[in-house]
């Protein structure tokens, strides 16, 4: 099996599989100029959101710490950064800028959309001449960081496509690879599984704390924990021991807050949402550089930044989505593939992926940047 990709290795010695000049907007009320800047200059992506504006508290620090880490992502060569107030702008900036790749701030405030466009646009050329000279050099495949979830579940997905995830997730945490999973509500009926597997009784407390305090909150909001019964899962249990098993067996050696960098090697634990394009949004921004996404009725989530690989065991998906999965496992259930077969033809993909293969998402234009918000605004 192929273990050695072509990456870019960036200034803080991090490697990405990809070479984006990204445009971020600081709030919401800077999206027509990030827009603007990107009509004008071809090469550079566009990363608009609806926030930005009188947040507070916790929800403000995870605002910054996913505007941060997603402009420091290895996969993005440069940044541009543009928002209303000088501040703040500057401090996203500031905050990219301890990566050491290239990042302008630029505010809108005192000088308006025309000139912020013109001047922010001279520096997004710059920075696309850098990015288009910069080469891919060979790695393992080892040292990126990689992410998994699953959506849409189905029987399918407990039965085939999340077991054999999980064969993948332990195969790369031996290889000595970073991999998140999250998705908090959703081990629910299997979170006392996951507990045992902490790297420390500390860690599994802690593990225990995030999910419980998660509960209550839906819980006390009025939200209900059910199954997708549609798709042949009858409980939040059933799906929730469904739903670990994309975490194979490895020892887990972190729980990190929505958005939070690992600082250990292995697999680590984040508290996210289930929201699909939330959770690959908190993954990209903690420097995941590649996505594994299981799903059993079909989902069409992609990312601007971070590729996604989406895999599915369930032949109706597979035919009738065609167009929207990378890799079909559904040969698992017919007994034509072992797991371990399957798992060589997720970790191909990833591989191909890495070196560059457009993934299904990236060719049809599904570029879902979704912000996690805790609590209202002021």
């Amino acid at each position: 099996m192929e273990t050695t990709i072509y990456a870019y290795r960036r200034e803080n010695g991090k490697y990405g599989v990809r070479n984006h000049v990204v445009i971020l907007p600081v709030d919401d009320l800077s999206n027509a100029a990030v827009e603007g800047v990107a009509r004008l200059i071809q090469g550079t992506l566009p990363l608009p959101h609806s926030y930005g504006r009188l947040q507070f508290g916790a929800d403000l620090e995870l605002f910054f710490r996913t505007l941060i880490g997603t402009g420091s992502n290895p996969n993005v060569a440069a940044a541009v950064v543009i928002g209303t107030e000088p501040d703040w702008t500057q401090r996203v900036a500031d905050g990219i800028a301890q990566t050491g790749k290239p990042v302008a701030a630029f505010a809108v405030e005192g000088y308006g959309d025309f000139k912020i466009i013109e001047t922010a646009s001279r520096t997004a050329k710059e920075f696309v001449h850098l990015a288009s000279e910069l080469r891919r050099e060979p790695i393992s495949f080892s040292k990126p960081t990689y992410s998994i979830k699953c959506g849409e579940s189905n029987t399918y997905s407990g039965f085939a496509s999340n077991p054999v995830l999980g064969v993948v997730t332990d195969r790369l945490v031996q290889m000595g690879s970073t991999v998140l999973v999250g998705d908090t509500r959703e081990v629910t009926g299997g979170e006392h599984l996951l507990a045992r597997r902490m790297a420390s009784p500390e860690l599994g407390d802690k593990f225990l704390k995030v999910h419980q305090d998660y509960l209550d909150f839906i819980e006390s909001h009025g939200g209900d924990l059910r199954g997708n019964i549609t798709g042949g899962l009858t409980t939040i249990e059933e799906k929730g021991i469904g739903n670990i098993q994309r975490a194979g067996s490895s020892r887990i050696v972190g729980v990190l807050e929505p958005a939070e960098p690992p600082k250990i090697p292995g697999l680590n634990f984040m508290d996210t949402s289930s929201a699909a394009a939330e959770c690959v949004t908190l993954f990209g921004a903690a420097g995941s550089v590649l996505h594994l996404f299981t799903t059993g009725n079909g989902s069409n989530i992609g990312h601007p930044v971070v590729p996604v690989v989406k895999i599915t065991a369930n032949p109706k998906t597979a035919a009738i989505v065609s167009e929207h999965i990378d890799v079909d496992i559904s040969g698992v259930l017919r007994g034509e593939m072992t797991p371990a077969q399957a798992g060589d033809r997720i970790f191909e993909m990833m591989v191909r992926t890495a070196n560059g293969r457009l993934t299904a998402a990236e060719v049809l234009g599904h570029r879902e940047f979704v912000l996690t918000k805790l609590h209202r605004s002021a």
